[in-house]
């Protein structure tokens, strides 16, 4: 099992109200994401566990993308990874994110 971790600044605070959210399911070719509003200011930290050892450059990649893109001020994410391609990587981070904004209806 690897464990990687980032932390970024973001360019702003993540918008919404809600404290956590869940989102995904571990299981082969996808992830869970645990998304929680728990960190200061603009600080955002990406926190992985996933069994496919040896691919921290292509997390390292996708998880800035996502983080100019989105702009996850305050958030820290945590990962439990069942080898998920980068695509779905990418729409799950998003997913929580959006998860945190909305009122859940």
């Amino acid at each position: 099992m690897e464990h990687l971790n980032y932390k970024h600044t973001a360019r702003a605070r993540a918008t919404g109200e809600k404290k956590q959210a869940l989102v995904g399911v571990v299981a082969s070719g996808n992830l869970e994401v645990l998304v929680e509003r728990v960190l200061p200011g603009n600080e955002c930290e990406i926190d992985i566990r996933t069994a496919a050892e040896g691919f921290g450059e292509v997390w390292k990649e996708v998880v800035a993308d996502f983080v100019g893109r989105r702009s996850p001020g305050g958030l820290k994410f945590s990962i439990n990874d069942g080898g998920a391609r980068p695509d779905t990587v990418a729409l799950r981070l998003a997913q929580a994110a959006r998860a945190l904004e909305g009122d859940g209806t």
